[in-house]
């Protein structure tokens, strides 16, 4: 399977939040490649990583970083094909930091961010834009979003059912 995205974090302990894009990716059958490019320690590998990117084959990157934050603008700013940030959740500000860090990038070094942790709707951004290109995806998107629509309105169903029990 060819490798669409770049899932990057700048340190193994994001892998936890990060491997919900992976899971995502997988569910639709799109192939992914993991690393670790830490723009502070690092950025020579950081360098190379973007600016080979769509060399590679990558068609989207996927770059997940906590505190400063700096690894989805450093990407951003050596590649041309579309940056996802992840924000990734810390200690110390809850992941703020990292959330302002992605969002404020300088104009002309566009970063799209999702929410604090939200590794799992980058990856679903991710399949949105690759459906553009890959007709094949739209199809499966659709299903998804049919499948969670469903599922809601069945546990919204279950609940009125508890509900109208308790006052009745």
């Amino acid at each position: 399977m060819r490798k669409l995205v770049g899932i990057i974090m700048g340190s193994d302990s994001d892998w936890e939040i990060m491997k919900e894009a992976a899971e995502i990716l997988d569910k639709f059958g799109v192939g992914y490649e993991v690393a670790i490019v830490s723009a502070h320690r690092t950025p020579d590998r950081a360098y190379e990583y973007g600016r080979n990117a769509e060399k590679n084959g990558l068609e989207i990157i996927i770059a997940g970083a906590g505190g400063a934050a700096h690894l989805p603008g450093v990407i951003a700013a050596l590649t041309n094909i579309p940056v996802i940030g992840v924000p990734i959740k810390t200690q110390a500000l809850g992941g703020l930091d990292s959330l302002l860090s992605i969002v404020q990038m300088p104009s002309g070094v566009p970063v799209a961010t999702v929410g604090i942790n939200g590794a799992k709707n980058a990856g679903l951004l991710a399949i949105r834009i690759l459906s553009l290109k890959h007709t094949e995806l739209k199809e499966k998107l659709a299903e998804y979003t049919k499948k969670m629509r469903e599922d809601v309105l069945k546990k919204s169903k279950a609940l009125e059912e508890i509900s109208s029990k308790d006052h009745a």
